[in-house]
This record gives C-alpha cells, structure tokens and sequence, in this order.
C-alpha cells in the first residue's frame, strides 16, 4: 500500500525537477564561470562571439532601458535560476553576469564545486557580501549579493576589467 504511494510522489516530484535540471544552459555557465571569454571572441575569434551573441538574444529579451535581459523561458546554470543577464556589465565592471535566484552562500558553493575551486577573496561592506577568484589575466569570477536575511538574489560572473 506504501510503495504505491511513495512511487507516485517520486514520480510528482520529478515531474516538478526534471523541467530545472533540462533548462541547464551550458553556454551561459561556460561564460560565467570565465571558461570562455567574450571579449577573447570578440578580437580573435568573432564567429564564436556572434553565435554566443545570437544564443543569448534569442534566449532572453531586454528588459526596457535597464542593462539587463530576462529569460524568455525557463533557464538554470549548474542548477540554480536564471532571473537576469548582463551581457555586458555591470556597474563599473565590464564581462557577463547573471542574476541568479539563489542565496549568496549556496550560489558560493555551487559555484566552488563547478570550479573546483574556493572563491578566496571575499568581504562585507556596504550592504553587500562579494567574492571573487582570478582565473586568469583579466578574468575573475565574482560572486555579489545584498547582504540581508532571506536575500535569493546573487549575481555571478564572470569580469574581464573591474574599477574597484
């Protein structure tokens, strides 16, 4: 009588994940995690910066004169929402960042886990916790959230200059 049951709650639950987990968008991780680098592209190899600039606008669509882009359907990397992209910058910081629904300290350590690497200089000031990682000449993977309980709202990227 129980294994009925708990077959069919398995079964609810990975009707519920499953949609998550096939949203994965490996060109997006790939570019916030700096494995790959549009501005690289962008000089020296331009057909793969134009098909990463096609992918990201048939993916998502601007969102008035704000600096960001939305989803225009359901869209994770390494597991975690996609609620914006900046594909260019970010205050004063030029690369490819996302919005993700995720709270600071999970998006860390899935962040860490997909680099197999720990962010090593991180703060709090002025409201926000931030870390970061350089992975190579002008390429440093950030990690940025309001620092508020309850916040599930960090933005990760990936920055090739940063005006501190």
């Amino acid at each position: 009588m129980k294994l009925p049951i708990l077959a069919a709650a398995a079964l609810a639950l990975s009707a519920v994940m499953l949609p998550a987990w096939a949203a994965d968008d490996d060109a997006l991780s790939r570019m916030a995690l700096c494995k790959d680098s549009w501005a690289e592209w962008r000089t020296g190899e331009p057909v793969k910066f134009q098909a990463f600039a096609d992918h990201v606008r048939a993916n998502f669509t601007p969102h008035g004169n704000d600096p960001f882009a939305v989803p225009k359907a359901g869209t994770s990397v390494l597991g975690l929402k996609v609620l914006e992209a900046y594909p260019d910058s970010v205050g004063m910081g030029v690369g490819f960042s996302l919005t993700v629904d995720a709270t600071f300290d999970d998006a860390r350590k899935t962040i860490e886990k997909a680099l197999g690497k720990t962010l090593t200089h991180c703060e709090t000031s002025e409201g926000t916790r931030d870390c970061e990682l350089e992975i190579a000449k002008q390429r440093s993977v950030m990690l940025m959230a309001e620092d508020k309980p309850g916040n599930h709202r960090t933005l990760i990227g990936c920055y090739y200059f940063y005006e501190k």
